[in-house]
């Protein structure tokens, strides 16, 4: 393996475990940073989807001017496969198989067979604590975790975790790399299950079900407030810097009788046990807490896709370093 000090996409090669909707956008996100990808597909059905997947991913971004060539340049970079044995030489894989600890040993182990022991192995996991991944691996230390966003190739999302046994070089290495992923990404160095977005946003469900659940707001109402609240400013703060925006004092007066009323239950809501026990699992089988007709499923897809193309135009306008940008123009020389 190269020294974690050098970083160059077009000389480091990926290897993608998993190509469903994730694993499918990672792949599409990678190739647009200009790796060579070999991708994996352990359940043969994502043979037949992949490739349609990734084409129209690469095709949309070349139309909305994320990536410069069309998608034949990058797709010469692609290798789709189900033998794990072309993996031998990568340098970084990204596991994105389902949830579940079985499933994901035995591919870390076809994976292992393969790999140098210098290879970095992380996890696209969301909700298992990555220092329980690493006990069922052989180098334990060159593991960590790779959380995305769907879709991976236009959302600046990323947390990259630490599990017990990391190697805090390689985190920082694949914090460097993610730069030319175009991330802002966020490097969690001490592991917890969720890591912070997703318990933010559990945090976020729970109190969302409790609501809905005892009669003080419809599925329709919550998913408003959300989208004409948090969903206005989001994309520009986070909830800190929203504080300081809007005045913390305020904030502070609200937690002391707010806190004590939250929901804090440990049980799965009813709400979504019924749902998922009726076989519902949203969009992509018209059948989640709204009811879809078929065509109006396909066209929520489809809108989804169109607004994160569109959030992300936007998002880009207001990196991370907005304000120190805008502090060094200001004392620059005209």
């Amino acid at each position: 393996m190269e020294k974690t000090s050098d970083v160059e996409p077009s000389q480091i090669r990926i290897g993608v475990v998993g190509l469903g909707l994730m694993g499918s956008s990672i792949t599409t996100c990678l190739l647009i940073a200009g790796h060579s990808v070999v991708a994996i597909a352990p359940l043969h059905v994502d043979l037949e989807t992949a490739e349609t997947r990734i084409r129209d991913h690469l095709t949309h971004s070349f139309e909305h001017e994320i990536c410069s060539e069309q998608p034949e340049f990058y797709w010469k970079k692609l290798t789709i496969t189900e033998d794990y044995s072309l993996l031998k030489d990568v340098l970084v894989v990204i596991e994105c198989t389902l949830e579940d600890m079985t499933i994901k040993k035995q591919v870390y182990e076809r994976i292992e067979n393969v790999v140098s022991d210098q290879t970095i192995i992380t996890s696209n996991t969301s909700a298992i604590p990555i220092s329980l991944l690493q006990k069922e691996t052989r180098v334990p230390d060159r593991f960590l975790g790779l959380h995305w966003a769907e879709p991976s190739h236009t959302t600046r999302f990323l947390e990259i975790i630490c599990g017990d046994k990391s190697n805090q070089e390689k985190a920082e290495w694949l914090y460097k790399l993610s730069h030319y992923w175009a991330k802002e990404p966020t490097l969690v160095r001490k592991d917890i299950r969720g890591f912070i977005t997703n318990r933010l946003m559990y945090a976020l469900y729970r109190e969302a079900f409790h609501l809905v659940e005892n009669g003080y707001a419809t599925v329709d109402d919550v998913d408003r407030a959300c989208r004409n609240n948090a969903g206005y400013w989001m994309t520009l703060v986070g909830c800190f810097r929203w504080m300081d925006l809007t005045g913390v004092p305020a904030y502070h007066a609200v937690m002391k009788d707010l806190f004590p009323t939250l929901h804090n239950g440990t049980e799965v809501p009813k709400l979504i046990d019924d749902l998922v026990n009726d076989g519902g699992k949203g969009i992509s089988n018209a059948h989640g807490f709204y009811k879809y007709t078929p065509e109006e499923a396909q066209l929520w897809r489809e809108t989804f896709e169109e607004f994160s193309y569109e959030v992300r135009r936007l998002a880009l306008k207001y990196p991370v370093d907005i304000v120190k940008k805008k502090l060094e123009s200001k004392k620059s020389p005209d």
